[in-house]
């Protein structure tokens, strides 16, 4: 069994020094305009020098359209650049790895916030979404495809899809909504073309030591639990991917609806065969157990949300200690501002998740 201290070394690029992940996280602290702001970098660098392997942005919105959140980071233009420039220096200076998640709301997009029309794989007269043509599909992977090559020309390591949470990669996935006609919906096969054609564009349009991961989720938001393991499957042998991302919300969940005593979801996936392709898994890893614990069963990293929030230096002490635990929630708004939090992402945090930062 691999320790948390095991350097990776993924299909592309450079190899992780250990196993853990900044998971990707919304926080709201980029400029108006997407370029990324002071704040944001030091709380990302913050967390490549405390120890993480593979230190992640937010999601950056690849089409101004897709943008969800006031503060989000965007990939969408060479005006985002220099601020992607700056933050590849600084984390490859402290010795980490960077990724920059790459997103698109789709029905989940605010026009208040982007300015454009609201778009999905399908319409919805009440929310007046507007379903996406073929070809404007078809230029969705491309735009995926361009912000990738983007971040490799501000000299970003890689990139992570976002394709869960039910933004627009997992809205293709989506079962109950997405009943296209034009090869795009309808049945498994085309529910999936969309997520394959964006991970072959994005491997086409960069270099062979770039690095691609995908994040999923693999249950609710319309998705097939079974669809998803074929899925899952299919991405591995088809060797196009460094790592797989899954978002379980808790690593030691059961599937929804499930009977105690079943199968936890992570064990319909650590089975399949990765051809090369490295897991991870990230929901509920609040320490050092928890992350051996997801290396013990067979995921090759653990990404790490919340745990990361509570103390920037988690991977550096969970490494030394095998009995490490982060600092409990709730906390309170001075924990998270001596963390370097920047005040958006602070009020942010405590509007969202009142239950964990003290009155």
């Amino acid at each position: 069994m691999a320790s948390l201290n095991t350097p990776l070394e993924l299909r592309h690029g450079r190899t992780l020094p250990n196993r853990f992940v900044l998971a990707p996280m919304t926080n709201l602290q980029s400029h108006p305009d997407g370029t990324l702001s002071d704040i944001e970098i030091a709380w990302l660098v913050a967390r490549a020098r405390g120890g993480f392997g593979l230190t992640m942005t937010a999601a950056a919105y690849v089409h101004a359209a897709g943008q969800v959140w006031p503060g989000q980071l965007g990939i969408s233009s060479d005006d985002h650049l220099s601020g992607l420039e700056r933050l590849a220096r600084a984390v490859a200076d402290a010795g980490s790895v960077s990724s920059v998640q790459l997103h698109h709301g789709g029905v989940k997009a605010s026009a208040s916030v982007s300015g454009h029309d609201v778009v999905g794989p399908w319409a919805d007269a009440q929310t007046a979404v507007r379903a996406l043509s073929t070809a404007e599909v078809q230029q969705a992977v491309d735009d995926f495809a361009a912000a990738a090559a983007r971040a490799e020309k501000a000299g970003i390591d890689g990139i992570e899809i976002h394709g869960g949470h039910g933004y627009l990669v997992g809205q293709f996935l989506d079962e109950s909504n997405n009943i296209r006609e034009d090869g795009y919906g309808g049945d498994a096969a085309g529910r999936a073309r969309f997520v394959h054609e964006v991970v072959r564009a994005i491997r086409d349009r960069t270099g062979p030591d770039f690095q691609v991961g995908l994040r999923l989720s693999v249950e609710r938001f319309g998705l097939n639990p079974a669809d998803m393991v074929h899925l899952v499957a299919a991405l591995f042998a088809s060797e196009a991917l460094d790592y797989l991302d899954l978002s379980l919300w808790d690593v030691r969940k059961l599937p929804v609806h499930a009977p105690e005593g079943g199968p936890m979801v992570i064990e319909h996936f650590l089975g399949l065969p990765r051809h090369g392709t490295a897991l991870g898994v990230a929901g509920r890893i609040p320490g050092a157990p928890d992350a051996q614990w997801v290396l013990d069963r067979g995921a090759d990293l653990a990404f790490i949300g919340k745990a990361a929030i509570a103390d920037h230096a988690f991977a550096r002490r969970a490494a030394a200690d095998p009995s490490y635990q982060a600092p409990a929630f709730p906390v309170t708004k001075e924990h998270l501002r001596a963390e370097l939090l920047g005040e958006p992402f602070v009020e942010y945090f405590a509007g969202n998740w009142p239950q964990l930062v003290k009155p």
